[in-house]
């Protein structure tokens, strides 16, 4: 469901993208660039955030740090971006359609990284409850739509990693579900959000982060979690 939503707005999206003035695009994108942003900055406060009533706590400042930089040297050295710009040109050059990269990426990394795309596949898998993931589909039609009519048809190739990505989790779901829990399921959201804030900026600025190889990141929590149970359990 969440894939065909989608390639359903993507398409409709592409199909606006022929009626908009090529001067249009950049406000568009820079308009959307800040929607992202927000909503990547309110992603990491609710992550790493709490209150007691009377003011504020925050936790997971350093190992946010140390995910980012861990993760985008891991991506950096297996080349993640580089890697994946020469697929997308050579299919780019096949379809003779120039955008599919950016359109890919951006929208792959918006609709993949979230609590919603965690969570919702989980209570899928284990409970049999969608409502998540119905919700989840109806906000990124309306993203796909917006991404497609400024970024090309790119966007509608996302649905196969959602696709992947959502099922292999909600298929999973007996395994992950006692371990993407709690506080680890906070700070992998953190870090994801942290990569969406990074996506809303390069809609912005004209130096571009490399968001795909930042990717990695999100992982750094999870080996972090693992590291932490190994050392209590040898001092044990």
């Amino acid at each position: 469901m969440n894939s065909l939503a989608i390639v359903a707005g993507g398409a409709i999206g592409l199909a606006f993208k022929k009626g908009i003035k090529e001067s249009y695009t950049d406000s568009l994108n820079k308009a959307l660039g800040i929607a992202i942003l927000i909503i990547g900055l309110n992603g990491v406060i609710s992550s790493m955030f709490t209150s007691d009533g009377v003011k504020l706590k925050s936790s997971g400042e350093l190992l946010l740090v140390v995910s980012l930089v861990v993760g985008t040297l891991i991506g950096e050295l297996l080349r993640f971006h580089d890697r994946f710009t020469k697929f997308s040109n050579n299919v780019e050059k096949k379809f003779k359609n120039g955008g599919f990269a950016s359109g890919f990426i951006n929208g792959t990394m918006l609709f993949c990284v979230g609590a919603m795309a965690i969570i919702g596949s989980l209570n899928d898998g284990l409970k049999g409850d969608s409502s998540i993931l119905f919700v989840k589909s109806a906000l990124d039609f309306t993203t796909a739509l917006i991404l497609g009519a400024t970024l090309g048809f790119g966007v509608m190739f996302s649905a196969i990693p959602i696709l992947l990505y959502q099922g292999g989790i909600t298929l999973l779901a007996g395994q992950l579900g006692g371990v993407l829990q709690g506080e680890l399921l906070e700070q992998v959201c953190a870090v994801g959000y942290a990569i969406i804030v990074a996506i809303g900026l390069n809609f912005i600025l004209t130096n571009k982060f490399k968001t795909l190889n930042m990717l990695p990141a999100v992982l750094v929590p999870v080996a972090y979690h693992y590291i932490m149970i190994l050392i209590n359990y040898i001092k044990a």
